[in-house]
């Protein structure tokens, strides 16, 4: 199969890549890098010539609502019109579970970011996965202040961006597949917990504090549970002490 990646050289969609071509797929990258804009759609027509399926594994580096909105409907919208063009048969979007819970922020954009694919011409399968492993540095460096690291209240249960990239393969290259689907890792994690972890194996001198965010409206959410899988989700390990301890 002919498989586009848009997003390809983020944190899943390089892994959705390099799976694609080990199992012989041809892939076809799409990211600025490779010449491919998805804001201004140059070079979209080229690269989706003969696409049979398209992943959608774009992001947005802002957790800025307004600035990630426009993004995502914009790429979607070119996406889905060049897509159309080219005679791409369906597609498979990334997400984050919990997302349709979100009334504000990154959260609340993907939520925008789901309705365009499934309000638009091509077939759809979501993604919904939980956070992944790779989030928890992000976070700390977000939230780190001098020596106290303001880690936000959050039941989760972290994923490894390879095992969600596994999956996004598996569905590109199925002939039967869901609408949507969620995918989380093995166990149920706190936060706090994994960054107090993460910092100690790092040997940083960082004392992790958890913290509700009174003024935010998704705080209460997050913490009671909001973002954790449902019962039928896909469990992929491995659990983030083994990630951590294979990633050196």
């Amino acid at each position: 199969m002919k498989i586009a990646v848009a997003g390809a050289t983020g944190r899943v969609g390089r892994h959705v890549a390099d799976i694609l071509a080990e199992r012989g797929h041809d892939v076809v990258a799409i990211a600025r890098s490779t010449g491919v804009d998805l804001m201004t759609g140059a070079g979209l027509d080229d690269a989706l010539t003969g696409v049979d399926v398209i992943v959608d594994a774009a992001s947005w580096p802002s957790p800025e609502e307004q600035a990630a909105t426009e993004f995502f409907v914009t790429a979607v919208r070119n996406l889905q019109e060049a897509g159309v063009r080219a005679g791409v048969r369906r597609a498979v979007v990334v997400s984050i579970i919990g997302t349709d819970r979100f009334t504000g922020g990154y959260g609340a954009a993907k939520i925008v970011h789901e309705r365009e694919w499934r309000n638009g011409p091509i077939p759809v399968t979501v993604l919904r996965a939980a956070q992944f492993h790779e989030f928890v540095g992000q976070i700390l460096e977000w939230v780190t202040q001098g020596d106290v690291a303001y880690v936000p209240e959050m039941r989760t249960q972290l994923v490894a961006a390879r095992a969600v990239a596994e999956e996004v393969a598996d569905l590109a290259t199925a002939q039967d597949v869901p609408e949507l689907r969620e995918i989380a890792g093995p166990r149920e994690e706190s936060l706090v917990a994994i960054a107090t972890l993460l910092a100690a194996r790092r040997g940083e001198p960082l004392k992790v504090q958890g913290v509700h965010n009174q003024s935010d409206p998704d705080a209460a959410m997050q913490a009671s549970g909001g973002l954790l899988p449902g019962p039928d989700a896909v469990l992929a390990g491995p659990t983030f002490e083994k990630w951590l301890e294979s990633s050196g």
